[in-house]
This record gives C-alpha cells, sequence and structure tokens, in this order.
C-alpha cells in the first residue's frame, strides 16, 4: 500500500485524482508526499491498485469517506461546545508534552475534570487503571499487573506517551528512554503515562500549566541522594563532613 491513513493529504489526493478517472500510475505516485513510500514502490502499488480497483468503487469509497469527515466535524463542533466550561482545564492540559486537544478533552469527559472526587494522585491513578495491582494474601502482597480502569482513557494516555518520547529535552522523554532501555517500550509508556496523570492532578488542583523537570532532573536527584548518602556514611565513622561544590 502506499499510505495506511486515508485521511492524510497524499492519500486525499490520490483518491480525488483516481475518482477523476487518473489512469496513470506515475502519475499517482507523483502525489505521495513525504513519507508516504519509495516512488518505485508506489508506482507498483499504484498500478495494482489501479487494475484491482473498478471506477464506481472509487467513487463510493470517496462518497463515504467525505461523509465520515462530516459527522465528525460535527461531533468536533458539539465537544467544542459542551467543553466551554472545562476550557481553563483544556488549557492547562495542552501543556504537557504530547497531550493535545483530543487527549484533552478524553481527561475532563472521562474524569468530569474535578480532581477533588478522587482525593490523591494515587487514587486517580487507581481509578483510571494505570496503578499496579496488588494481591495480598496471609500477610503477603504480590503484584498483580495493572488494574481495570478506563480503558478508554488508559490507551489515549500511553498512546501520548509515544508522543512525548519524541520530545527534545524533556523530563518525559528522559524518562521513557531510561525505562524503555530497562524494561522495554510497553512498559516505558504506561510509565510515562501514569507521570502525566500525576502531573494533571496537581497542574488541576494547583490551577498551574506544566512544569518541565528537564531531561537531566533524575541524573540530578540521583547523584544529590548518592551524596547524601556518602555524607551520613562519614558522619556514622565520626566526620564533621562541609561540601562545598565546583563552581
Amino acid at each position: 500500500m502506499v499510505a495506511s491513513n486515508i485521511t492524510a493529504t497524499s492519500s486525499r489526493e490520490m483518491l480525488a485524482a483516481l475518482v477523476a478517472g487518473e489512469r496513470d500510475a506515475a502519475v499517482m505516485a507523483d502525489l505521495a508526499h513525504s513519507r508516504c513510500g519509495a516512488r518505485s514502490r508506489s508506482d507498483r502499488c499504484v498500478d495494482r491498485a489501479l487494475r484491482r480497483s473498478p471506477r464506481g468503487d472509487r467513487r463510493a469509497a470517496a462518497t463515504k469517506l467525505e461523509q465520515t469527515e462530516t459527522g465528525l466535524r460535527g461531533i468536533d463542533a458539539e465537544l467544542e461546545i459542551r467543553m466551554v466550561p472545562s476550557a481553563r482545564q483544556l488549557e492547562l492540559l495542552g501543556t504537557i508534552p504530547g497531550v493535545g486537544l483530543v487527549t484533552a478533552q478524553g481527561f475532563i469527559a472521562e474524569t468530569g475534570g474535578d480532581m477533588s472526587k478522587f482525593g490523591s494522585p494515587e487514587r486517580l491513578a487507581a481509578w483510571v487503571g494505570l496503578a499496579p495491582a496488588i494481591h495480598e494474601s496471609a500477610g503477603k502482597r504480590t503484584p498483580a499487573g495493572s488494574r481495570r480502569g478506563s480503558k478508554f482513557l488508559t490507551s489515549m494516555l500511553v498512546e501520548a506517551s509515544n508522543s512525548a518520547s519524541r520530545t527534545k529535552n524533556t523530563y518525559l522523554a528522559s524518562q521513557f528512554k531510561r525505562i524503555a532501555s530497562r524494561r522495554g517500550h510497553g512498559r516505558a509508556a504506561v510509565a510515562v503515562a501514569h507521570s502525566r496523570l500525576v502531573s494533571a492532578y496537581w497542574m488541576l488542583v494547583r490551577d498551574e500549566p506544566y512544569q518541565d523537570l528537564g531531561p537531566d532532573w533524575l541524573t540530578k536527584r540521583n547523584d544529590e541522594a548518592h551524596a547524601r548518602r556518602l555524607v551520613a556514611q562519614l558522619e556514622r565513622l565520626g566526620h564533621t563532613v562541609v561540601l562545598d561544590p565546583v563552581a
């Protein structure tokens, strides 16, 4: 296939050309933009599509796509009206790296935007399904995977983690890469989704925009903790320690 997203610019231009009766595979391949695929490969794919797809089917597909997009525009307009009372929350959530308007709207729709009913970010994470489940028996606690929660909101936040991982010089991208290198892409996406959820909770409670900690925050925190452990160890040995950081 030339493109996997039929709503993209390349796909729409190709579909319009097909409906208009264009039969030249080379012309169709020239409509491919950016990373739509190598031209030689596009030529072969378009040529096969032209031979297999009747013109009537192409016109019906274009009509169906237009109807679907009209319906989606109506839904977007209705959402915009319903989200007016939550304009401030949407503005705050939009400052989180990787969180777009759709994700912010989904968060408000699922949670109501009122964090007081959850009481803490831990309870919010448990309700959403981004907190680990724990089985306890005979005084022993064992991990049991993720909790059941809002699958819709969880999937949106995890998907947004992939966008955050591609941002530059941010804490979330640094966190994603650090966890992915040790525990894999999936666990990293869930961890970043949890961090974003905690941030969203405090942002809405405090009415403050997102404040990025920076890509080296984890390294600095670990270094500071290591320094404190060394100081405590020397003090236990009877030494007085005065730290004088290098300028």
